[in-house]
């Protein structure tokens, strides 16, 4: 009986919304940034060997960050590598006091709207229920150490989608049952152009410097990118804008890429443009299910875990001229990450089980038909 694949459990609407964030930015440090797209690139239904090649981690780090997660949560992506002498509190008494923390204080019956450090220790020690006896310094070390800061508050989207769970029921069917069918897209931009601020190598207090402008004279333009889920393949054009033209043209090659005729699935969002009656109807004659994210879920498409590398490795720290060159760029860092996208031993034995189903049905790459001996 074969293994259960390691994967994540579904995302909520927070924990989607903080991982893609994380990936879009990577502006945190490094491990929550490989963390985040490892459990990001894990609920868009990618095996643990291309999550591994993804990050560059080993395949037992992959597993266990997934584990972890699966356990505690969004908690993960701050690892709790310390020693020392044994902690006074149980980890029951810590959630309890992240939990208090984490509470608006007028939901415990206290007459103002936000914890200070001194107020949370007092109301924990004083707790008739649970009192924990805990010191300013101690709490703000625990808080710290379980990633609960001081911040400013934020306004936030929730999904009114009513068919929320059946459409991310679909992409789930989609993933893990038919992932050799099943293609991802979206869009990503804008791209302007302009020296973009990153991070590289160099001598201490001697970082690369970006010269700054202030003119922007070439416009901007939008990556169309399309993903091949069982392939593990990134490809896509650069256009002037977003609309029904280019998303039709890359509906289309993504159709090519299976040109057998048989069903495939396309993950895309909620965009007006992909949803327009002609791409539907072109969609139904094809034989194209398009599988759209719920309402304000756009975590839920599997290309936004790979858009997260693209960013850092072609526009962050890039000075580009002009358009033509970061579009030659942006296909560079394409045609080596499909090179070396999946595990050898992976993409070889894929081949080769393409290659004896096309054989058997005497169907060559591209469609036409092999020749027959006379």
């Amino acid at each position: 009986m074969a293994a259960e694949l390691v994967r994540v459990r579904r995302l909520s609407e927070v924990e989607g919304q903080k991982l893609q964030w994380i990936v879009r930015r990577g502006s945190t440090s490094t491990v929550r940034f490989r963390r985040a797209m490892m459990l990001l690139a894990s609920a868009g239904g990618n095996s643990v060997p291309v999550i591994a090649n993804l990050v560059q981690a080993d395949e037992d780090t992959v597993r266990d960050v997934i584990h972890k997660f699966n356990e505690i949560g969004l908690a993960c992506l701050d690892p709790r590598w310390a020693g020392g002498r044994p902690r006074l509190l149980s980890d029951d008494d810590e959630d309890f006091v992240i939990e208090t923390a984490t509470t608006r204080p007028a939901k415990l019956g206290k007459p103002f709207t936000r914890w200070s450090i001194r107020k949370l220790a007092d109301h924990l020690r004083r707790n008739v229920a649970r009192p924990i006896p805990i010191g300013r310094e101690a709490l703000r070390n625990l808080l710290a150490r379980r990633g609960v800061t001081f911040q400013r508050t934020k306004t936030w989207k929730e999904s009114t989608d009513p068919d929320f769970d059946a459409k991310l029921d679909r992409i789930e069917y989609a993933l893990t049952e038919r992932p050799e069918r099943t293609f991802a897209f979206d869009e990503f931009g804008p791209l302007g152009i302009r020296p973009t601020a990153g991070s590289c190598w160099a001598e201490r207090g001697r970082p690369d410097r970006l010269p700054a402008t202030y003119h922007r004279t070439h416009g901007t333009r939008y990556f169309h990118g399309c993903y091949s889920v069982g392939d593990d393949t990134l490809w896509g054009v650069n256009r002037r804008r977003k609309g029904i033209a280019p998303t039709w043209a890359a509906l289309k090659s993504i159709r090519a890429a299976r040109p057998d005729g048989a069903p495939i699935y396309v993950i895309l969002d909620n965009l007006s443009a992909h949803k327009n009656w002609r791409i539907r109807r072109w969609a139904a004659k094809n034989k194209v299910e398009l599988c759209f994210t719920p309402t304000n879920a756009s975590w839920a498409n599997p290309i936004e875990a790979h858009f997260g590398p693209l960013r850092q490795f072609t526009l962050a720290n890039s000075h580009h001229p002009n358009h033509t060159v970061q579009t030659r760029e942006l296909h560079r860092y394409l045609r080596w990450r499909n090179q070396n996208a999946r595990h050898p031993d992976v993409l070889a034995a894929q081949r080769r089980e393409r290659a004896r189903i096309r054989g058997e049905k005497g169907i060559r790459w591209g469609g036409r038909p092999l020749a027959t001996a006379a």
